[in-house]
């Protein structure tokens, strides 16, 4: 089962987003700030990360580089989950590390096509 490393502080979108991917078959983690985001993809691993980029604690864009610093987690996609729908939004997430970008509120089906294409091109 693929699991997927949910970063997002939102409680209804949490929910709403976890809850839809696991229908879909994905296992979820979930962190509530990017500090916690970090320590999970270092310590389990997910096959994917979906980053909110307006966290507490560490946000998504700092949160996001230090991933990526990591030789042990820097081969993990991540897709940055924003409000923000400006376009140099998109080009700051991309030089945080992001692999791919989608702005809220998600469209799932999208989403889910974006996943299943950085985990097809994924080592």
């Amino acid at each position: 089962m693929t699991r997927i490393l949910l970063v997002e502080d939102n409680e209804m979108n949490r929910d709403m987003l976890s809850r839809r991917l696991s229908r879909r078959g994905f296992d979820v983690l979930i962190a509530e700030n990017g500090q916690v985001g970090v320590e999970l993809a270092t310590s389990e691993r997910p096959d994917l990360i979906l980053m909110d980029m307006s966290l507490p604690v560490m946000d998504g864009w700092e949160a996001t580089r230090r991933i990526k610093a990591n030789p042990a987690t820097c081969g993990i996609p991540v897709i940055a989950l924003t409000a923000h729908a400006m376009a140099n939004d998109r080009d700051m997430a991309l030089e945080a590390g992001c692999d791919d970008y989608d702005s809220k509120p998600i469209d799932l089906l999208q989403l889910v096509r974006k996943i299943e294409q950085l985990l097809e091109t994924s080592p």
